[in-house]
């Protein structure tokens, strides 16, 4: 059994107590399970329901309730969910070096819930989330049930009402549990929903002269806009006739896809750790008459031809202690031909100055628009 599985009570799941020190056994060093987000860890202690059958969770964390699931003897599966390939591979990380897994979790990163049937899906949220992410995955949890199946989310702020409202647009019966740090909801499903709603969007923005069109789904950075970074990154590079540009952390493809826009014959590759954001990419290619334009979904920065890229830009995300940003440096470094131009816009840029001058020359640090754009060249 994992060390913190659930045990049955009356009127709740809840973690089995940490056992006294003399009674661990000394070699016993296995890693500490990082401590789960708030929304996660109200659902362990107050899982509203027996759970049994096919199970399909979401996570804020490191898949902590999706393992206490899985060592539920009436469970017969669980199937742990990313949108995101480098949350994914986290997790399949932890559950590797954490022995006191010894249930398997099917762990996929893809763009949308894997098909059902499922018995039950468990959606933990933050009140600081995305609304309309939280949105896509009520319908998209309702779809995958069968009737009769449940859907247990847990929100870590103790007055909400905004999830039981959108809980009620795709559900009949929802009860409510408030509890000191947080709500847990049931939600059941009676019948398939009857209508699903597309929260995919397009919007569009001036590049130099030209009507730059993006694809955008819930989950994707900047959703629905432009992001101030991307704006000012685009201030600050220039492209060339025919150059290959990589466009690292793509997300909806807007910067790259506005670099192609500017010469003839640009070819873009993007890659990204959002399954989603891969998706959008490539869609919005076509929406701007480009066809050379590749996107491939990666949580390490693998370069499919490296050496050969003229000029790789990126708008790294500021969380993972700089691990993300670290990843998009490496990957510029091998993408890059002699030569080759990098920026990345940040809004802490001596970490990216201290760093990018280790491995590429002529740095630069410009402000724009309250970011920094550090930019450099790879040598020869």
């Amino acid at each position: 059994m994992p060390r913190f599985a659930l045990l049955f009570r009356t009127t709740a799941y809840v973690p089995r107590n940490k056992p006294p020190e003399d009674e661990v056994e000394d070699d016993d060093l296995s890693p500490s399970p990082p401590r789960p987000a708030s929304a996660e860890r109200l659902l362990i202690e107050r899982f509203p329901v027996h759970p049994a059958g096919r199970i399909l969770c979401t996570s804020l964390g490191r898949g902590q309730l999706a393992a206490e699931l899985a060592a539920i003897p009436a469970v017969t599966s669980v199937t742990l969910w990313f949108v995101d390939t480098y949350a994914a591979q986290e997790t399949r990380e932890w559950c590797d070096l954490n022995s006191a897994i010894t249930q398997p979790l099917e762990i996929v990163a893809q763009t949308d819930l894997p098909e059902g049937p499922f018995d039950g899906v468990v959606v933990p949220s933050s009140h600081r989330g995305e609304g309309e992410m939280v949105r896509d995955l009520i319908q998209q949890a309702a779809d995958r049930l069968v009737d009769g199946g449940w859907l247990a989310c847990g929100v870590d702020n103790p007055e909400d009402r905004w999830m039981h409202d959108e809980l009620r647009k795709v559900f009949k019966k929802v009860r409510r549990d408030a509890h000191h740090h947080g709500v847990v909801y049931l939600a059941t499903r009676e019948a398939a929903p009857k209508r699903m709603r597309n929260f995919k969007a397009e919007f569009a923005f001036r590049d130099a002269g030209n009507l730059v069109k993006v694809v955008t789904r819930p989950g994707v950075f900047s959703h629905r806009e432009l992001d101030l970074g991307a704006r000012a990154l685009l201030e600050a590079v220039d492209v060339h006739v025919g150059e290959r540009v990589l466009d690292l952390g793509c997300g909806s493809g807007a910067v790259g896809l506005a670099l192609s826009m500017r010469q003839p014959g640009i070819s873009l590759h993007g890659i990204d750790a959002n399954t989603r954001a891969v998706q959008c990419t490539l869609e919005g290619a076509p929406l701007n008459g480009l066809e050379r334009v590749t996107a491939t979904v990666t949580a390490t920065g693998e370069i499919p031809t490296p050496g050969t890229f003229d000029l790789a830009v990126g708008n790294p995300p500021y969380h993972s202690q700089f691990r993300i940003a670290e990843i998009f440096v490496q990957a510029a470094r091998r993408a890059l031909k002699p030569g080759g131009r990098v920026a990345m816009v940040t809004r802490k840029p001596e970490w990216f100055d201290a760093r990018m001058r280790q491995f590429f020359s002529e740095i630069e640090v410009r402000e724009s628009r309250t970011y920094y754009v550090v930019s450099g060249r790879q040598r020869g």
